[in-house]
């Protein structure tokens, strides 16, 4: 059984004008960490606790890779850039403060500069996830359901699942590069509260038009909001939906710094947005507004995110090490998914969770499958030299 929550009064008014019961109120509170306790009784998901709400996935235990090749869970390959690095470390020795200068000021200064985008519409968090689960508490209802494609990112699914909200899945467009199916997002359920749209997609890489996402958007119907993730957009190099944000539209952008920047461990992204919609995201608990965030990871993505030429040259780094994989793919006649980011899709012809271990026998750690294709395996993009080794392995493993 959940316990009771920390919500607000108002918190506690808004989601019950929204069909919530109060018996979900511990649900929202856990599951954004707000402080309510939650017994054995909670859901279970895969490789979770059985007492873990989906938003708190981040901090439990991981397994043990040391010694191994590390290209299955979409990290960059190397850590920050060098400037970056050295304005955190440089944050360090001031870590006795809260906040020894502006420093979020600072890092939305510069986002607001390189996206053009209003400081007003831009919120720093400790990651993304946050900020999706409560897009899917703020914007979804037991009425109002969440979209998405299929497969994707699983956060939304687990969170719904967790709120006991419905979910509606629509295969990628294979005609159309895998890109997410918009039509078929708004027909599958005319009424969703959201609709998630990764671009680059994950797990397969894949780009989906910014103009499919701003059709989407003019077509949803009122009161739900386009959720566009794009966490992988800088390893993509191609535009970005951000500007719909500064034209009043109901979406919410999110980025983060765990993948081309380096800085998975340090726990920063952000969301961009109308601020009448982060208003009411922070509506239930407005930590993230007080200081939560590392002043060492501010610091390192302040100073990211003006790094254009170290961006471009990161992206050509993994582009070259993606290429000289499909090229040996090809050749051993190995099929897979076209990609823009730092991770493809290769199809085996044969279960996935046997390849997974039979590189791991090779002291390479892949990516898993996702349940509509079980023969399929995620790879992440690691360094020219592990890439190599991702090679070589597949060689011994495909005799």
């Amino acid at each position: 059984m959940i316990m009771n929550s920390a919500l607000g009064r108002d918190a506690r008014e808004d989601l019950i004008s929204r069909g919530y019961s109060r018996r979900q109120f511990g649900r929202v509170s856990a599951l954004l960490g707000i402080g309510a306790a939650v017994s054995t009784g909670g859901l279970a998901f895969p490789g979770r606790s059985a007492i873990a709400a989906p938003g708190q996935a981040r901090t439990l235990a991981r397994p043990d890779l040391s010694g191994m090749i590390r290209i299955g869970t979409n990290e960059c390959w190397t850590g920050p850039f060098p400037a970056a690095a050295l304005a955190g470390a440089d944050m360090v020795q001031h870590g006795n403060r809260y906040e020894p200068s502006d420093l979020r000021q600072r890092l939305i200064d510069n986002v607001a500069t390189v996206e053009k985008v209003p400081v007003s519409h831009i919120v720093p968090w400790p990651g993304s996830s946050d900020p999706l689960a409560r897009a899917i508490v703020t914007f979804c209802s037991p009425t109002r359901g969440v979209v998405t494609a299929d497969p994707t990112f699983e956060e939304a699914w687990v969170t719904a699942a967790w709120l006991k909200i419905k979910v509606s899945k629509v295969a990628l467009r294979p005609d159309n590069h895998y890109a997410t199916d918009v039509r078929a997002m708004l027909a599958a359920d005319p009424n969703a509260g959201l609709y998630y749209v990764c671009s680059p997609n994950n797990p397969t890489g894949t780009v989906t038009p910014v103009a499919d996402i701003a059709w989407l958007v003019e077509n949803k119907p009122a009161g739900s909001i386009v959720l566009i993730d794009e966490a992988y957009l800088h390893f993509a190099g191609t535009p970005s939906a951000a500007y719909l944000a500064t034209q009043g539209k109901d979406v919410v952008v999110l980025r983060t710094f765990s993948k081309i920047f380096g800085m998975a461990g340090l726990r920063l992204g952000l969301s961009m947005a109308r601020p009448d919609l982060h208003e009411r995201m922070m509506r239930y608990d407005g930590r993230m507004q007080s200081g939560a965030l590392s002043v060492v990871a501010l610091a390192a993505g302040g100073a990211s995110v003006l790094l254009a030429s170290d961006i471009v040259a990161r992206r050509q780094e993994m582009i070259d090490a993606r290429e000289a994989t499909f090229a040996h793919l090809k050749s051993r006649g190995i099929t897979h998914l076209p990609s823009n980011a730092n991770m493809f899709m290769v199809d085996w012809g044969k279960p996935a969770a046997d390849m997974k271990a039979a590189f791991a026998a090779q002291q390479i750690d892949i990516g898993r499958d996702w349940k509509i294709w079980p023969t399929r395996s995620r790879i992440t993009v690691g360094s020219a030299s592990e890439m190599k080794s991702f090679c070589s392995a597949l060689d011994k493993i495909m005799v």
